[in-house]
């Protein structure tokens, strides 16, 4: 009898690891293979040209070097934005805020604003930086806007982060004379980094792929030149692949195919250095 009991669960493990393994390579084999549609189909357009000109004849010749630079400098100044802000933000609701029914609708908030469309955020940017403040369509305009968007996921993130602080870290800074911000400083926030980095990149990667928002407050098409302020017009890989692909007749395929292949590298190489950085982190604090 106990025998067979055992079989019964090994049979059950067995099962539900199968099934687990299925699920698995059903999530990761269209990625995959969309990731090898795009290199295959964008691998002839990659050259020195395409990367360090401008584009000219509506993008069908020349490069997109000021979409490269633009969207570097939009997932850059999306970032500084907002993640000072949702740090701040998960450390007031995480160590400071009292569970009551002020901090529950704060946190039913932030829910609510991961879940938002994203061209309400767009519209919400043209209403406020771009007509209120008179930032104008600039990248300042998108890139608030799309901080905004962003900081529904850095709060939840750094607030998860900070949580998973034990409590007897900050039991042992707060016994040996530590005030609570000391504690937060030195003790709950670096432990808490390597997390904290991870809502960082997942933000900016989604800022890095958005077309929406950025395509009312200040995205350009076809620029001369590179931005030179922040209240410059700009060019951004997404809303470029957007306009060479739906708006452009005749656009060779591989141009098209070339954009989202170093639209996806530029995210790559971001969430790579965000990874050395996260391990370099980790491997710092664990040698301390």
């Amino acid at each position: 009898m106990r025998a067979g009991a055992v079989s019964k669960r090994q049979f059950s493990q067995r099962t539900a690891f199968s099934l687990l393994i299925i699920a698995t390579i059903i999530v990761v084999l269209p990625v995959l293979a969309i990731v090898i549609q795009i290199i295959i189909g964008g691998a002839d357009a990659i050259n020195w040209e395409f990367l360090t000109e401008a584009p000219s004849q509506a993008g069908k010749a020349g490069g997109i070097l000021p979409a490269i630079v633009g969207t570097f400098y939009l997932m850059l100044g999306t970032i500084v934005f907002a993640l000072p802000l949702g740090v701040m933000a998960g450390i007031y609701l995480t160590e400071y805020a009292r569970d009551n029914w002020f901090t529950r609708v704060i946190n039913l908030a932030i829910v609510n604003l991961a879940g938002v469309p994203s061209i309400v955020y767009g519209l919400f940017g043209l209403g406020v930086f771009v007509l209120l403040f008179h930032f104008g369509m600039s990248l300042l305009s998108a890139s608030l806007t799309l901080a905004c968007q962003a900081l529904a996921m850095t709060v939840t993130t750094s607030r998860e982060a900070i949580l998973a602080v034990p409590r007897e870290y900050r039991e042992g800074s707060l016994a040996v004379g530590a005030t609570k911000l000391q504690t937060i400083r030195h003790v709950v926030l670096p432990q808490a980094l390597p997390g904290i980095i991870t809502g960082a990149v997942l933000a900016m990667s989604r800022a890095a792929g958005e077309t929406a928002p950025i395509l009312v407050v200040g995205a350009a098409f076809l620029l001369p030149g590179l931005p030179q302020s922040p209240f410059d017009q700009f060019m951004a890989l997404p809303y470029h692949l957007y306009t060479v692909a739906a708006h452009v007749p005749g656009m060779p395929k591989s141009t098209m195919w070339g954009v989202a292949l170093v639209l996806l590298v530029v995210v790559l190489l971001f969430n790579i250095l965000a990874t050395i950085i996260r391990l370099r982190t980790r491997q710092r604090r664990l040698n301390a």
